[in-house]
């Protein structure tokens, strides 16, 4: 069983990053510029977002943080975004998610210009990756893919199997895994009604987990020399922990570990991986104009 080690894998794409960013500013370029837009003041979305402005420092971009108190109308984000989409300082930029309760999110992720929309969201982006077209391609299936790439897995003519189907991973991740450019694979998206999951994935040789279910993916559900690729990061109680919990992913570490050829681990798997592809998408939102443009 080998580890994939997402976090070194995305320092050392930071780092080739940085030294390309040095080469353009040396040759009088642009210095790439990412926006953030983080309203109220969730646990996770602060610490993901801290996350983002240190991966800038890493990368030599410029950012910058705009923050909201959580009573923030709808009428005022949506003019947060135009006032971004109109700013040509700002390569691109990102809303984090979620959003609170009486905000429209898929208002907001529409009227973001989808040359700017870096997290790759917009109905264009998404419609552009799913027949293979140029665009920003959400990012932690872009760190996933990144990943398969960079520790040389197999993908071509594979067996993956996708548990979640949701917009920001199960979806495009299927999208990656089917298409020759990318995964090339033969997939399996199952989800809560899907009937004998477990047959489904002890079919696989791959298996991307998705579902924010703490320890759902056992021992008997995965087949000797899998890939397992562990999406899930859910806070669980943990009295040894400081901070009185730990962060969990969807596959039982512990007891699939041993069965598999290539396993991510939680944390410091899939989630390093996803900022840095936000990192990659920023770097084209600044060389280029317009993702479409050649």
């Amino acid at each position: 069983m080998q580890l994939i080690d997402g976090k070194a894998t995305a320092a050392a794409i930071k780092a080739e990053i940085a030294q390309e960013v040095n080469d353009i500013v040396a040759r009088g370029g642009k210095r790439p510029h990412l926006a953030a837009v983080l309203v109220g003041h969730d646990g996770g979305s602060e610490t993901y977002v801290k996350n983002k402005v240190l991966a800038c420092e890493a990368c030599g971009f410029q950012s910058t943080l705009i923050r909201y108190e959580d009573d923030i109308t709808e009428a005022e984000l949506l003019e947060c975004v135009n006032r971004l989409n109109n700013d040509a300082d700002i390569d691109g930029f990102i809303v984090q998610l979620p959003l609170p309760k009486h905000i429209d999110e898929q208002k907001i992720i529409e009227a973001i210009d989808y040359r700017k929309d870096v997290d790759g969201f917009h109905p264009i982006n998404v419609g552009r990756m799913s027949i293979g077209l140029p665009c920003f391609i959400s990012a932690t299936p872009l760190g996933i893919i990144t990943l398969l790439k960079r520790y040389n897995i197999p993908t071509s003519g594979k067996k993956c199997v996708i548990l979640g189907r949701s917009n920001i991973v199960g979806k495009p991740m299927a999208q990656l895994m089917m298409q020759k450019e990318y995964g090339d694979a033969t997939v399996t998206v199952c989800h809560s009604h899907s009937a004998d999951l477990k047959k489904e994935c002890r079919e696989a040789d791959i298996i991307i987990a998705a579902i924010g279910k703490p320890g759902f993916v056992t021992a008997d559900m995965v087949k000797d020399g899998a890939v397992i690729i562990d999406v899930g990061t859910t806070r669980v109680p943990d009295a040894t922990r400081k901070s009185g919990f730990r962060l969990s992913g969807d596959v039982d570490f512990e007891n699939v570990a041993p069965k598999c050829s290539f396993i991510t681990p939680v944390p410091g798997g899939v989630g390093p991986m996803t900022i840095c592809s936000l990192m990659k998408n920023t770097l084209i939102a600044g060389k280029r104009p317009s993702p479409t443009l050649p």
